[in-house]
């Protein structure tokens, strides 16, 4: 079992303009004390063609973490413009949540992303030069991809025959995790094309076991 539970990724102030701040309200529990930090990073794929245009917008460290329930906000500047292909700004693309603790990723929550004008008339007749302060950013919030990978957290102290039942008679389910808890089948909404690299933008999202899983067990308490 993980040392670290997901239980919520909620976006804020989503849609919003491409040059404005993106903001994750994060919930996870610590179920034993890690001796290091927890590492969150928020990457931008800004191109399915190659991942030199991909880049990490901020990364923070949070701990050493205590058994308990957390929550915060995992604030970020937007992506530079600069740095991604003039054909690849408007339209789908992904943002990458992940979490790693000594270097290892252990979660990823990938976003589908769509930029498009806010005006119609813009979005009918696109200028040549793409105007960014008319371009808004719409995550798929509904829909994450999210999948777990292994990880050797600090090793904890083995537990007694006694303790292990103890735990069990008074461990509760955490909240957001069970049946429709989170993490989904980390489709596309209607509105969302991805211009037919649907496969590699899936690729750097993961495969998304965890998500599959939750379903599976909603369906089988069901």
């Amino acid at each position: 079992m993980s040392a670290i539970n997901v239980t919520q990724v909620q976006v804020l102030d989503n849609p919003q303009f491409f040059g404005n701040p993106l903001q994750f309200e994060i919930q996870y529990e610590c179920l034993q004390n890690l001796e290091n930090d927890l590492e969150w990073k928020l990457t931008y794929v800004g191109s399915a063609e190659s991942d030199k245009h991909d880049q990490v917008l901020d990364t923070v460290l949070v701990g050493p973490v205590g058994v308990g329930s957390y929550k915060f906000v995992f604030q970020a500047d937007p992506p530079d413009v600069s740095k991604i292909p003039s054909s690849d700004i408007l339209g789908v693309t992904v943002l990458l949540l992940t979490c790693s603790y000594n270097d290892t990723e252990f979660i990823r929550v990938g976003y589908y992303v769509n930029n498009e004008y806010a005006d119609e008339e813009l979005r009918e007749n696109p200028p040549e030069a793409v105007k960014m302060d008319r371009v808004v950013r719409n995550i798929l919030a509904e829909k994450p991809r999210v999948t777990r990978f292994p990880c050797e957290f600090d090793t904890p102290t083995i537990p007694t025959a006694a303790s292990m039942e103890e735990d069990d008679e008074n461990r509760e389910p955490a909240a957001g995790v069970g049946a429709g808890g989170f993490g989904g089948g980390g489709g596309m909404a209607p509105g969302f094309t991805d211009g037919g690299n649907g496969g590699m933008m899936a690729s750097k999202m993961g495969g998304g076991e965890y998500g599959q899983q939750q379903q599976q067990q909603g369906q089988q308490q069901g």
